[in-house]
């Protein structure tokens, strides 16, 4: 097929790919999809192997967001039946990330709801983040608090995040049919006060809002404008309560395709399979390896994910293998971009990225229960205020599980 082989050819030497081209393998058939998939997966390990990398989320502080996003479950007005806490401890939240750390995880993600951290809440982060670092010192701490303010990001590099996260999510068109409360510029500005201050910039998108392809090349086209280390592709888990909780729009084909363009339109950048991945590719998620060299390990936000000890032999069968501490992410050329930037690390490793090796991982044998059921930890933060809804209802309560456990709960992993 000419233009797989055209789009290998760009991507090799990471030049762009036409719009026209990108549309074009939103279009592609049902019988041309191993195609697709193998031709991206040249691609993928030209840049990254075979090395998938672990991620993990913490979610420090849950629900009564003011923003009225409408594919999120903790968004002004929802009524979705989520956990709702306050600010995790320092402690608390340090104890959460160690099992994901356990579990072979080299980045933590600490995530906040709102629209974005005052400064006090910058404070609390930082303090968070040298608990963490105190634990586990050369962990990747990647930040996700909302919109940032003049010098909030400068406060988070200098407390130790290595990365800061904030999605464009949509098209710059369709995003005021998404979100009213703040606006697209809003979220290109934080992107670039994070790399401003030399921080690894993560800012990917959600599939299945409605979007059409065009929407989905323009947000990804944008995203390379704006050129993040890492990119995560969200496929919209419908949460009850939500305005989108009816879009089910997405097939696995759709899936692999979508990320099959992220990575010819990205090819040097860290793709993550990110939330969705399990309802949305079921069964095929191990072929979207072949095209994300990322996933998040484990629970999401307000919702479960796939058990971690699954993910791991997922990751095995299919051929690949966890990315080890001692091996840089990115490209040598991303890497030394983000060293001289300031960052200090480009993903781990002694050469390129600017840290050294964080030592071994636990063995998959080792991994303690709560890591392996990809949950954090059963005890709840301190001073943490906890609600536990009732069972989930609705015609997609057996896909979409709401997370009851982990970390600002008072439920045992699993429960």
């Amino acid at each position: 097929m000419d233009l797989l082989n055209t789009l290998v050819d760009k991507g090799l030497r990471r030049e762009s790919p036409t719009r026209e081209e990108a549309l074009a393998v939103l279009a592609t058939s049902d019988d041309e999809l191993l195609d697709v998939v193998a031709a991206a997966g040249k691609v993928r390990r030209a840049w990254f192997g075979r090395r998938v990398k672990l991620n993990y989320l913490v979610n420090l502080k849950s629900g009564l967001c003011p923003e009225d996003c409408s594919y999120c479950s903790q968004r002004l007005g929802s009524k979705s039946e989520i956990l709702k806490y306050t600010w995790l401890k320092p402690e608390q939240a340090a104890a959460a990330a160690g099992a994901g750390v356990a579990g072979g995880a080299k980045r933590v993600c600490l995530v906040a709801s709102g629209r974005g951290p005052t400064d006090r809440d910058v404070d609390r982060v930082s303090k968070t983040i040298a608990a963490i670092k105190e634990e586990h010192q050369d962990v990747e701490i990647c930040a996700c608090l909302g919109l940032l303010s003049d010098g909030q990001a400068a406060r988070l590099k200098d407390a130790g995040a290595n990365a800061y996260n904030h999605n464009l999510n949509t098209s710059e068109a369709t995003y005021g049919d998404i979100t009213t409360t703040h606006t697209y510029a809003d979220r290109i500005s934080t992107v670039q006060q994070a790399q401003a201050a030399g921080m690894s910039a993560c800012s990917g998108l959600i599939a299945g809002m409605g979007e059409s392809d065009e929407d989905l090349v323009d947000v990804v086209f944008s995203l390379r404008d704006l050129d993040p280390d890492s990119v995560p592709v969200n496929f919209l888990i419908p949460i009850e309560g939500t305005p989108l909780a009816g879009d089910w729009n997405l097939t696995p084909q759709r899936c692999l395709r979508i990320l099959a363009m992220v990575r010819f339109v990205c090819p040097d950048v860290e793709v993550r399979l990110a939330g969705g991945r399990e309802i949305h590719l079921r069964t095929l998620q191990p072929l979207a390896l072949n095209l994300a060299n990322s996933i998040f390990l484990g629970d999401y936000l307000t919702t479960e994910g796939q058990a971690g000890k699954d993910d791991l032999a997922m990751i095995a069968d299919a051929g690949f293998e966890v990315e080890g501490t001692d091996t840089t992410t990115l490209p040598k050329h991303r890497a030394d971009a983000l060293a001289a930037a300031g960052s200090g690390c480009g993903g781990h490793g002694a050469e390129g990225g600017g840290c050294g090796p964080c030592g071994d991982a636990a063995p998959a044998d080792a991994v303690p229960a709560q890591a392996a059921a990809g949950a954090a930890v059963s005890t709840p933060a301190a001073g943490a205020t906890v609600s536990t809804p009732a069972a989930a209802e609705g015609s997609h309560a057996d896909l979409v599980a709401v997370r009851r456990r982990g970390a600002g709960t008072d439920l045992p992993p699993n429960a």
